[in-house]
């Protein structure tokens, strides 16, 4: 009987705590780590979101910039970090879905992480010189086999969408090319604008604007529907290179044990800054989409995540991307 009373006391001693840490938070500035360079989408995401967050939380939001190993070793800053809630990771599919598995990392992705909200989602395509000589997904895929292996693919690392859309691409269209890794999306983008890299499968909004000057040229849309941002152009599948389809998503997510209440204020800014005009305007201009507002919640995003490993690990192990075990 002592030792219910004394865990009862405990339990409620723990409560209080909780309560009491969300009461204070946030007792400083609040940093979101993105595990790419500056300029890229998951960045600017995090940047337009930050500056409304702040205002909601009453301190400052800060976004830190740790690239390298796809995004990883961001995350795994994150996941060492104090468990209060003024460290965050702005995530994509890139790091939460693939590298975390072609890199041997110390935790689990589901479950080593508080899911905090589901953030915006757009398109990737397939982004080339302006002077590839190739305007079509079937010209595109008969000149790689023409180049030989002799073609240059940008890629931003191990596991990353990019790299996960073109190993899909290159077994769909039977050609090859070689891989140049880059830093992250802005790099990637820069070397295909000045010709240092041959072509890309990008997030569709950071190159948009290259688009439009015609610095470069876009072969098609790796999805099974256009993309809003430039309907004109056509899917991969419709240019006749079918069956490439992947979405580029990002999330919020905590370190573990972040006390409930925590995530629930996290949360509350985040569901605030998306219901904000200028802040919808700004993202959707450049090609993302913002979720309803019953999938922003912390269970929602982990489902959504849940369900991308559970489709694509399978075929990224049947590609032959080297995979770490799971932790």
């Amino acid at each position: 009987m002592k030792i219910l009373t004394l865990a009862a006391s405990l339990a409620i001693a723990l409560a209080g705590l909780t309560g009491a840490q969300a009461q204070k938070f946030p007792s400083k500035p609040v940093t979101l780590v993105v595990g790419f360079a500056p300029g890229g989408p998951t960045d600017t995401v995090a940047r337009v979101l930050g500056e409304h967050m702040r205002h909601t939380l009453g301190e400052s939001v800060i976004v830190e910039n740790k690239p390298g190993a796809a995004g990883t070793i961001g995350l795994t800053q994150v996941s060492r970090a104090d468990p209060d809630g003024h460290m965050l990771y702005v995530g994509n599919w890139t790091v939460n879905v693939g590298a975390v598995r072609t890199f041997d990392v110390p935790y689990n992705p589901l479950t080593g992480f508080e899911p905090v909200a589901m953030l915006t989602s757009s398109k990737l395509w397939i982004v080339a010189r302006k002077d590839l000589p190739a305007n079509t997904a079937k010209e595109f895929a008969a000149w790689l086999k023409s180049s030989q292996g002799k073609a240059n693919a940008a890629n931003i690392g191990v596991g990353s969408a990019a790299h996960v859309c073109l190993v899909d691409v290159k077994n769909r269209s039977g050609g090859d090319f070689q891989l140049v890794t880059y830093r992250g999306g802005a790099p990637a983008v820069q070397a295909i604008a000045g010709g240092q890299a041959d072509f890309s499968c990008l997030e569709g909004g950071q190159t948009l604007g290259l688009l439009r000057g015609g610095q470069v040229k876009v072969i098609g849309v790796a999805s099974t529907t256009r993309w809003a941002g430039a309907p004109e152009v056509p899917t991969l599948t419709e240019g006749g290179l079918p069956g490439v389809d992947l979405e580029f998503w990002h999330g919020l997510w905590a370190p573990k044990n972040t006390p409930k209440p925590v995530i629930a204020k996290l949360n509350d800014a985040v569901v605030k800054a998306f219901a904000d005009a200028t802040v919808q305007k700004r993202l959707t201009d450049i090609g993302h989409t913002i979720p309803p507002k019953d999938k922003l919640t912390p269970q929602a995003l982990y489902n959504h995540h849940k369900a991308e490993v559970d489709k694509w690990w399978p075929i990224m192990e049947k590609a032959g991307i080297k995979m770490y075990p799971v932790k």
